[in-house]
């Protein structure tokens, strides 16, 4: 059980570090873009980007988090990864829907979409013989 509460831990920072990322980067977008000084430049914003620098702490914590319960004997990876992505892509898109600052659009077939993900990792998970 301890693996699988890491696992979706770090499917939460996983899309936790997308969604900071995006919204960190129109920020940066705004004001020319992260490579409007070259490489250092780049550097330097990323490192004084508060959101993004969030961001990339929550991708370090997923790697920690996932490497953890991917040494658990029981659980695969053929199991771990598709949880990680598809319950990750369903996250991020329906905060990226639902939050005010994103307000992306999905249609109904975007909508269709990620229910047969979800539906797909469902299936891989329950039926997947230890």
């Amino acid at each position: 059980m301890k693996y699988i509460v890491a696992l979706v831990i770090a499917l939460v920072l996983n899309a936790s570090a997308n969604l900071l990322m995006k919204l960190g980067m129109k920020a940066v977008q705004a004001s020319g873009g992260v490579l409007k000084d070259g490489p250092l430049g780049a550097a330097i914003i990323v490192l004084t980007t508060p959101t993004l620098i969030i961001g990339l702490a929550c991708f370090g914590l997923n790697a920690v988090f996932y490497m953890y319960a991917l040494q658990s004997d029981t659980l695969k990876i053929s199991i771990a990864y598709p949880i990680m992505v598809g319950g990750g892509f369903a996250l991020i898109a329906i905060i990226a829907r639902l939050h005010p600052a994103l307000a992306e659009r999905l249609s109904n077939g975007q909508l269709l979409g990620i229910a047969l993900v979800l539906v797909g990792v469902i299936v891989i998970a329950t039926q997947t013989k230890a």
